[in-house]
């Protein structure tokens, strides 16, 4: 896990009255907001397949494909190899389930947090 939000992000949250799910997810984790939008839309459908999911959130395959394997990397998205019947294979991803995401954002935010107050307590001490 990378506790590395985006400090401008943060920043541009802060400032946000009421800032939307997506917004908190992209901060948090350092994703674009189509791949917060990926997250979402795969939530609402589970084991989809790249080209289910393009068709879902309107958008190219690679592009899809490519949130998917940041989503992966940040631990919010699985994928499963699937046999077809005649022959060959298929992914299907699944997101990681709503509360387990939050308390993945809950750590991760806490981790950065913990990094900032280190580096304030190390400032002068050189």
């Amino acid at each position: 896990m990378d506790a590395d939000p985006s400090p401008d992000r943060f920043r541009a949250l802060m400032l946000d009255e009421e800032p939307q799910f997506a917004d908190v997810l992209s901060c948090v984790f350092d994703i674009q907001r189509h791949e917060s939008s990926t997250y979402l839309a795969l939530l609402d459908n589970q084991g989809s397949t790249v080209a289910e999911l393009a068709d879902v959130v309107d958008r190219d395959r690679s592009n899809v494909n490519r949130s998917l394997a940041t989503l992966r990397e940040k631990g919010l998205a699985e994928r499963q190899r699937r046999l077809l019947d005649g022959g060959g294979h298929v992914y299907q991803y699944t997101a990681t389930e709503l509360p387990d995401a939050k308390e993945l954002m809950h750590e991760t935010l806490d981790e950065w947090a913990a990094y900032v107050h280190d580096r304030i307590d190390e400032f002068g001490d050189a």
